[in-house]
């Protein structure tokens, strides 16, 4: 059981949370809730033990076990297997005895190691890896490849499958969903609700949270309440408390006026001077039940389109994706009409980014034809806008980068309705949370009056409260939409129109979201059967093999005297490794540039843009897979 007992905790001068006092028994699977800067964050450090509460103490059982996600992760040559694996330390720890025991022809110790890997378990726990990275979009083919050849995101996706490799009694996870697409959160949900531990989930996504937990605890205000049940049990049992709240104010301001008015009229009387002195002191005696004041509602707009054409964008027979040798989609036929709302499904990989992005104009078809209408204005919300602010710049500074004769005023005004009043209109961009950049990004993108909307993962940084505003707002655009996004409450809200995107073809999906989970079922299950008969079919051959004559012995490659093979050229290793971060670096600020909205007015711009990062994307795909080789000696 987990107990806080009188518990304070500052931040500075800033009191997070004060006299919270509850208990968290084994077995509960926990969502914490709040509004950002409740300390939702803190409360985990506190649990960690990394922050000392101010008052009171955060008791936990004397050997309990915690997992939780590491914030970062270096560019490790290790395999990303071995990687997830070494979230379980002493698993770990026995497979390397015994392949070192192995290598040095210890069969004492190989058999000393062995007997512990029986005693672990740790005979199927790369299999155990492998599942955690299949579930979580991690292709087969992908598991041996070194942590370093990996994005931020994927990476991301990496400290969370190792936390979950982890065998542990409490799992902390804060918001373990952002780098994860519909599929990977399916998969999560589901191996979670087998979780035997206590977990703590931090979490914006409110469908994740009604499924996975059993408890929500609120942060507001300073306190900390545990309600039984997911999200929409916890809005309905606190809409019903803060009622009964404001009744018993009302009955209490009522009977205080009454004794008040009482008091007020007799007290010079002697004859009803004792009972207006009791009457004083009942008044004194009242508590002062608080009247419930109303959390401020946070709403957004996205503008009137100036021009809404009724058909806005078509693709013909395109293929799409990154040249000859990486066609993504093929024969794509894809229209877009005012009004429509369309969620983009489909398997991690299976190509939703690239259609967007041949929507937008940013990846040039590679066959048939994409076509326009001429009064086309498109708002695209990208996985890396966020990212693309400029750094030291204020909001306001990005509204005159993408209109530069605006009035500044009508800027100001604007910025307000986001929620950038004041002074924080002209603070730079560098000390915002990542929910305040994610907004300051929408806003730009509602300036400019756009007709269609192509959001591409939107609410990765935004709060509960954002993510309602988003949905109301977005439900009463008036343009077109094309959504990927995790967040089913989002996507279920806004959309009415599915396609899926998988094995190359995008088409129509006949269904909801929950008919497309069940087809993700039945596509792991058909995949997994695939699997097993390539698996049998491997171990046939491999018996065939066994039962014909053996052929004279390859020569061995050179080994040194620790018997690894020969390690690549260092010179040549560090050469590779810095023409590798020099390419991502300017790829990196190529999809900056193609992220300013300003460059879809340009469409020679764009187009030249395009093709630079295409020629930039091939050359860092060879000189990965040049790396990659030296590493594999």
């Amino acid at each position: 059981m987990i107990s806080l007992r009188n518990f304070a905790l500052r931040r500075g001068e800033r009191l997070l949370l004060s006299n919270v006092d509850l208990s968290l028994h084994a077995g509960y699977r926990v969502g914490v809730v709040g509004r950002n800067g409740a300390g939702k964050s803190s409360l985990f450090a506190a649990v960690r033990g990394e922050l000392e509460a101010d008052k009171g103490d955060v008791s936990l059982p004397g050997k309990i076990r915690i997992a939780d996600v590491a914030q970062e992760t270096p560019a490790l040559p290790d395999r990303a297997i071995d990687f997830v694996l070494g979230g379980d330390d002493v698993v770990a720890a026995v497979l390397k005895e015994e392949a070192e025991a192995n290598a040095r022809e210890d069969w004492e110790a190989v058999a000393n190691a062995h007997q512990k890997m029986a005693e672990l378990g740790a005979y199927d726990a790369e299999a155990r890896a492998g599942k955690l990275l299949h579930g979580l979009g991690f292709p087969a083919d992908t598991h041996d490849r070194p942590v370093a050849a990996f994005s931020g995101g994927w990476r991301a996706r990496l400290n969370l499958a190792r936390a979950l490799m982890m065998p542990s009694d409490l799992l902390l996870l804060d918001e373990p969903t952002n780098h994860l697409d519909l599929d990977a959160v399916y998969w999560l949900e589901q191996w979670l609700l087998k979780y035997p531990g206590t977990l703590l989930l931090i979490s914006h996504d409110r469908e994740f949270l009604d499924v996975v937990a059993t408890h929500t605890l609120h942060l507001h205000g300073g306190t900390a309440k545990l309600y039984p049940g997911g999200y929409t049990d916890f809005e309905r049992q606190r809409s019903e408390h803060l009622r009964q709240q404001q009744i018993a104010h009302e009955k209490e301001q009522a009977e205080r006026a009454h004794l008040q008015s009482f008091i007020d009229r007799f007290k010079a009387q002697a004859s009803k001077a004792t009972q207006a002195q009791s009457r004083i002191k009942r008044l004194a005696k009242m508590t002062g039940t608080e009247a419930v004041r109303a959390e401020r509602e946070f709403r957004i707009e996205f503008s009137e389109p100036a021009k809404l054409p009724f058909s806005l964008i078509r693709l013909n027979h395109v293929d799409a994706g990154y040249g000859a040798d990486a066609v993504i989609l093929k024969e794509v036929g894809f229209g877009l009409e005012a009004g429509q709302r369309v969620g983009l499904l489909g398997p991690n990989g299976a190509g939703k980014t690239t259609l967007v992005k041949t929507i937008v104009g940013e990846l040039a078809p590679l066959t048939g034809e994409r076509s326009a209408h001429p009064d086309l204005r498109i708002g695209y919300f990208a996985q890396h806008t966020v990212e693309s602010l400029r750094e030291g710049a204020t909001p306001m500074d990005h509204f005159r980068d993408i209109d530069p004769d605006g009035v500044n005023q009508n800027f100001r005004d604007f910025l307000g309705k986001w929620n950038f009043a004041g002074d924080r209109a002209f603070e730079p961009v560098d000390g915002f949370s990542g929910g305040e950049r994610a907004r300051l990004a929408l806003a730009l993108i509602a300036w400019q009056k756009p007709n269609v909307l192509l959001l591409d993962e939107p609410t990765n940084h935004l709060d509960l409260e954002m993510r309602e505003a988003l949905a109301e707002a977005l439900s009463i655009f008036e343009g077109a939409i094309v959504m990927v996004s995790h967040d089913r409450h989002l996507i279920g809200l806004v959309c009415d129109t599915f396609w899926r995107v998988a094995d190359g073809v995008v088409e129509p999906f006949a269904g909801d979201l929950d008919e497309y989970a069940a087809w993700l079922r039945t596509r792991a299950s058909a995949q997994g059967s695939r699997a097993k008969a390539e698996r049998d079919a491997k171990a046939e051959a491999d018996a065939n093999r066994a039962k014909a004559p053996s052929p004279a012995p390859a020569p061995p490659p050179p080994v040194l005297k620790s018997g690894s093979r020969k390690p690549a050229n260092p010179v040549k290793l560090a050469a590779a490794e810095k023409k590798v971060a020099e390419l991502e670096t300017q790829l990196a600020e190529l999809d900056a540039s193609m992220a300013d909205p300003a460059v879809f007015a340009d469409a020679a711009k764009l187009a030249s843009l395009s093709q630079q990062r295409e020629n930039m994307a091939q050359k860092l795909e060879q000189a990965e897979a040049d790396w990659l080789a030296m590493i594999d000696g």
